[in-house]
């Protein structure tokens, strides 16, 4: 039963430790810098234990660190590693924290760098949808309200509109960023530690903005970091979900508004004509997975009182592999918006001749007679198959088919971008590893 006890409560644990792996390292080299500043450590002891802890971080870069059987966590295996090779010295890396404050600071510096990633893919994103709505800005498709055939609307107006969704995401993503960037390390288990520890140090080390300085609250941040982040992940794969959606449907026969890349779709083993919108279905499904992922956090954390308790362990499962499952869809989302072709001739079709209505009830109006009245003409002219729409039309107001907007949308959403602080991130990782 000893076994299945260790099984139990170790879980996968060790599988999801290899993901915090280099993290470990780099906040291990942070602390014991830190440490031979207070005389804890001589200066000939940190030079042999960071020599080593570079080694063990370019194996962990190249994929090949493990965790041995028997080892309990990465914590234990770094520390293992080092023992072996400097005996005593590896002894002393522990001093003055928890494997509570050790996997906080891992965490964080692992959501940091994936946050980091997950901006550049959403960016990226962006300026293809950007680029299509101004390619695509003067071919026009129907608009649509409960499903139904509503208003006209334009090809630049559908591709700006979600480049202008993911400006909105991208603000989550910066809180979520700056939640992240404050440094739980010095905390211990949870109430600090006798050692004269030098927190702002270790904070500067590893390019954190600022410190999580109550060290209750250091701990109390264990899963609140993570439900926070994933509402941010939530929101961008929100936005992914419904261009997936759209472009499925729209990219049906009886649409037939876009084409997706063959290399995107799939056909049918028996029926020789369809071409499945694969890639799409796939990245509606992750995302609407990525969507309940605040919610599975939520319900880890949410009945737990002050100080660590080892539910905490199970966010982990579902947390680290979201952010590569969300950077695929980003990836896919991008390559597809890249290549798809719209059609230029939907109004052709007399089904869509209606939707002008709207336009012929405004221009009524504008010429003097009261609205109400215009509504009740064109209406009327419609039931009786009198309608003969004016396709040419001309909305000049911000947002609007005629005027996009999409320079100011591109400035909001480089004014975001230019709140992370990735350069400084960059320095102080580059100098801690240095």
């Amino acid at each position: 039963m000893t076994d299945e006890i260790e099984r139990f409560t170790v879980g996968r644990d060790r599988e999801m430790d290899l993901y915090l792996a280099p993290y470990d390292v780099l906040g291990s080299m942070a602390h014991i810098t830190m440490l031979e500043s207070i005389g804890l450590l001589s200066k000939s002891e940190l030079d042999q234990l960071l020599v080593e802890l570079k080694t063990i971080y370019d194996t962990c870069v190249r994929g090949e660190f493990k965790i041995e059987d028997g080892v309990e966590d990465v914590h234990s295996q770094v520390e293992l590693m080092l023992t072996r090779r400097l005996g005593d010295v590896g002894k002393k890396i522990h001093s003055g924290r928890s494997r509570n404050d050790q996997v906080l600071v891992d965490l964080k510096l692992f959501i940091r760098q994936q946050l980091r990633e997950i901006v550049e893919l959403t960016d990226t994103l962006f300026r293809h949808l950007i680029k299509r709505s101004e390619e695509c800005k003067d071919i026009l498709m129907p608009g649509y309200t409960h499903l139904q055939v509503a208003m006209p609307s334009s090809f630049g107006l559908w591709f700006g509109a979600y480049a202008e969704s993911l400006v909105d995401d991208m603000q989550y993503l910066l809180a979520a960023w700056r939640i992240t960037n404050r440094n739980p390390l010095g905390s211990a288990a949870g109430y600090g530690s006798s050692f004269p520890l030098n927190r702002q140090m270790t904070t500067d080390l590893l390019g954190f903005d600022s410190m999580d300085y109550n060290v209750v609250y250091a701990q109390m941040g264990r899963g609140k970091t993570e439900r926070n982040v994933a509402f941010s992940l939530a929101s961008v794969a929100g936005t992914l979900a419904k261009l997936a959606f759209d472009a499925c449907m729209f990219s049906s026969q009886n649409f037939a508004f876009v084409h997706l890349p063959d290399n995107c779709t799939t056909g049918s083993s028996i029926m020789p004509h369809k071409k499945n919108p694969d890639v799409f279905e796939l990245t509606r499904a992750k995302c609407n997975k990525l969507q309940a992922l605040p919610q599975t956090v939520m319900m880890i954390m949410n009945n737990l009182p002050s100080g660590y308790f080892r539910d905490l362990q199970i966010i982990k499962e579902t947390f680290l592999p979201a952010f590569d499952e969300l950077k695929d869809c980003l990836r896919m989302a991008s390559y597809i918006i890249e290549r798809m072709d719209v059609n230029p001739d939907i109004l052709s079709n007399p089904i869509y001749d209606n939707m002008f209505s709207v336009e012929e009830v405004n221009r009524l109006a504008a010429a003097g007679m009261p609205f109400r009245d215009a509504y009740r003409k064109v209406g009327l002219d419609i039931e009786a198959h009198q309608f003969t729409p004016d396709k040419n039309i001309h909305h000049t107001h911000e947002g609007s088919i005629g005027n996009l907007c999409n320079d100011r949308i591109a400035l909001l959403m480089d004014n975001i971008l230019g709140q992370f602080n990735f350069s400084k991130v960059d320095n102080a990782i580059q100098t801690l590893r240095k």
